[in-house]
């Protein structure tokens, strides 16, 4: 599937050639405008990072502005499935296109994925060719998990989990249920619950995701 996303950049606030790559994908409804906003937080733990955040590939059918990476009009697992394996290949093609664009390889690479941009940050990511940084997902949920134990084309890369225990979009359950998922996959789960905190972001999240990336992106 050929779609060109329309994107959003930040570069190194070093100055520098990029070093590192790191792709936001936003939620339901919202645009790369979103997310880019937190290019400049995590610059402060990357300052060699070219940031990088995508339009979703299809207007949202919920609201008269905004992208959605994939429906949730229904919301049977089945068809969240569906969508999210429909929107994964033109992720998949970003991702690689970004890479070629900057000269940054996939270790060199993560994605930070917000509510839906989570779900499909988390199942994009250990199904992409090589093996990727890691992902960092804020108020997220994990959408078919059912090869993610048995295939050997899984790459188990790290996780970091930030979510609001007062979120009343994407319960925090589906923040437990993915860490469980994950780890019984043999994933590496990081993260925490943050007490008190909706379905957003806050800046001992922003903190918490910096140090994550820095950490996987600069070793």
């Amino acid at each position: 599937m050929t779609v060109e996303l329309k994107a959003y950049k930040y570069d190194p606030i070093s100055k520098n050639a990029p070093q590192q790559l790191v792709i936001l994908l936003h939620g339901l409804g919202s645009d790369g405008r979103d997310l880019i906003e937190l290019a400049p937080l995590f610059g402060q733990f990357l300052p060699d990072a070219v940031f990088v955040s995508p339009d979703a590939p299809f207007p949202c059918d919920m609201s008269p502005m905004g992208y959605q990476w994939f429906s949730l009009q229904e919301r049977t697992e089945e068809t969240v499935l569906a969508g999210v394996q429909k929107a994964a290949p033109v992720l998949d093609s970003f991702i690689t296109r970004q890479m070629e664009i900057f000269n940054i390889p996939a270790a060199k690479t993560a994605l930070v994925g917000f509510s839906q941009g989570t779900m499909m940050g988390l199942y994009t990511a250990p199904r992409f060719p090589d093996a990727l940084a890691g992902v960092l997902g804020y108020s997220g949920a994990l959408i078919g998990s059912g090869d993610l134990a048995t295939s050997s084309d899984i790459h188990k890369i790290p996780v970091h989990l930030i979510h609001g225990d007062r979120d009343d979009v994407v319960p925090v359950d589906r923040c437990h249920q993915a860490k469980t998922v994950l780890e019984k996959s043999g994933f590496k789960v990081t993260g925490e619950i943050t007490a008190g905190l909706t379905h957003s972001i806050d800046q001992a999240g922003i903190i918490s995701g910096g140090q994550f990336l820095q950490r996987i992106l600069t070793k």
